[in-house]
């Protein structure tokens, strides 16, 4: 066989796994390898060549490397806990921050607990345990499932899309996890258990340090906005994709639609009867990152203010461009619309003022195709009754609206902040909802193909961590636009776009990834989900103007 290695050909004799055909290349990287893409699909390093095969190295600084690592230590948790705690009812909740929040059912957290638990995890990773993958009949799961009295996994025993079950396993212990492990303990290395809040935070490398823990920045707001949103769902029992799958059984999911939307609503309204409940907010700033339905929100947040006797009135960023020759450049020599520096924050502050105190402005409009701003008479004036509502990716920021007083203003963070779990250990992640919105509306609204929605992501994603995410503690208030139901219905619409994309390409395993997901979600209807809901500003057919 040959097997090519970055542009290198290697000749193999025999079947032999990846770590052995490039041991030198794994044991001389600089940074920790914790898999391959092999063909273009995700491997483990004990995955056995037999044919012919392209390989990459996945290390700590690459994306999917980054994954297996914090599945492997999360594997590693669940083994120490299972050792030390072995009636601890585990919940891996969320992400904050390169650290993963869990909570226990049945037990208080505290130091000494802490303590004993990362002892057992350092002494697991010492041994330098080999992790393997064993594959069961759903018979024999089943049988396993109900001996261990554990819905570990469980998700798998409700797929009608394979006929057997896959789990990982490190001596006498075995849990299922969703996608490629390590095949090591002794790799996962770097790491800190801290109590917070009602539960505790795992802390790993971020990806710009792979070989050290950056400071923690808390997220208080955004754990909570988390928290408030799970408890809910966890109270209705539908806070796994297992439970979510008997619901939409019984009902095609109408009772959690109902239920998702009503929550929308109220969140909507309180938020609006919070802004009036102020008395002296006149500028409303709305931000968050791409998908999260920024549009509709503010649409709807508008018809709430409405009902308490304000008229919202909309002021575009998007129109205060500073001149095409002052615009910054980026580290390619590309221009970087996106810094707060390629907006004229002189001309908009000064309109704001002059706004606020009752004065007239001529708004200009940005001409995109020449690059400076033109003046064609449009006046605006704000009137008692009206109140500004502005959106864009740095309406957190407080240089934007420097000249404004804090009183005056209230910023919202919208997030598509997902909660559901597939099973207690294997959470969906909230970068992913809301690529599978953006695959599903870049190709209905956008003529965008998912191949060119995944091929950009990674630019959209490091704008939102440059200009966005180091902002969202500052917001008064944060709204959850996640709906828990929503990658049921968006399932019939990704699923197509992503099986066009063909394996040659390198987004190919990005795509599989994806599709593997949606595949644990029964389908709900497209005409279940209400006209007015913001999910339709990703499937179309919504009553508002997105």
């Amino acid at each position: 066989m040959e097997v090519i290695y970055e542009n290198k050909k290697i000749n193999v004799e025999k079947v032999q796994t990846v770590k052995e055909i490039l041991k030198d290349e794994i044991v001389s990287s600089n940074n920790k390898i914790m898999g391959c893409v092999c063909n273009n699909e995700i491997k483990s390093l004990d995955y056995k060549i037999t044919k012919d095969s392209k390989i990459e190295l996945l290390d700590l600084t690459t994306q999917e490397g980054r994954r297996i690592y914090v599945r492997g230590l999360m594997f590693i948790l669940t083994k120490a806990l299972k050792e030390t705690y072995p009636d601890a009812l585990l919940t891996i909740n969320y992400q904050l921050s390169s650290a993963m929040y869990c909570e226990i059912d049945n037990m208080e957290i505290t130091e000494e607990f802490i303590k004993k638990l990362d002892l057992s995890m350092r002494k697991i990773i010492e041994k330098d345990l080999s992790i393997k993958k064993v594959d069961m009949t759903i018979e024999e799961a089943e049988e396993f499932y109900k001996k261990e009295k554990t819905l570990r996994g469980i998700i798998q025993l409700d797929s009608k899309f394979s006929d057997k079950i896959s789990l990982y396993y490190c001596e006498d212990f075995y849990n299922y996890f969703f996608g490629v492990m390590p095949v090591s303990t002794k790799i996962i290395s770097t790491y800190e258990i801290l109590k917070y809040d009602e539960g505790f935070l795992i802390r790993y490398p971020n990806k710009n340090n792979p070989s050290i823990l950056a400071n923690y920045k808390d997220n208080k707001k955004l754990l909570n906005a988390l928290k408030d949103y799970e408890k809910l769902h966890k109270k209705l029992n539908i806070n796994t994709v297992y439970k979510l799958n008997k619901e939409v059984e019984k009902d095609d999911g109408l009772n959690c639609i109902l239920v998702d939307e009503s929550l929308h609503e109220k969140r909507i309204s309180d938020i609006a009867d919070d802004i009036i409940k102020r008395g002296k907010v006149k500028v409303v700033l709305i931000a968050g990152p791409s998908s999260s339905g920024k549009t509709t929100f503010a649409q709807r947040l508008g018809l709430q203010l409405k009902v308490n006797g304000i008229k919202p009135v909309t002021l575009s960023v998007d129109n205060y461009f500073v001149e095409r020759e002052q615009n910054p450049k980026d580290e390619f020599g590309n221009y970087d619309f996106e810094c707060i520096e390629a907006i004229d924050l002189k001309l908009f502050n000064e309109h704001l003022l002059k706004l606020l105190s009752g004065e007239e402005i001529e708004m200009p409009t940005f001409d995109f195709e020449k690059g400076h701003k033109t003046y064609n008479g449009n006046k605006m004036k704000l009137k008692e009754d009206e109140i500004l509502v502005i959106e864009g990716i740095h309406c957190l920021n407080d240089k934007l609206t420097d000249a404004i007083s804090k009183e005056n203003k209230y910023k919202i963070y919208v997030s598509d902040l997902a909660v559901l779990n597939m099973d207690y250990h294997n959470r969906i992640s909230t970068t992913d909802a809301r690529l599978i919105r953006r695959i599903v509306r870049d190709s209905k609204f956008r003529g965008y193909s998912a191949l060119h929605t995944l091929k950009m992501w990674y630019s959209v994603n490091r704008g939102e961590e440059k200009n966005i995410f180091p902002y969202q503690e500052e917001a008064d208030i944060m709204f959850n636009s996640s709906l828990i139901y929503e990658l049921g219905v968006l399932k019939a619409f990704a699923m197509p776009l992503l099986d066009k994309i063909g394996k040659e390409e390198p987004e190919y395993k990005e795509a599989q990834r994806l599709s593997e997901i949606l595949n644990c979600f029964k389908t709900i209807p497209e005409d279940k989900v209400p006209k007015n809901s913001l999910l339709r500003e990703f499937i179309g057919g919504s009553i508002f103007n997105v």
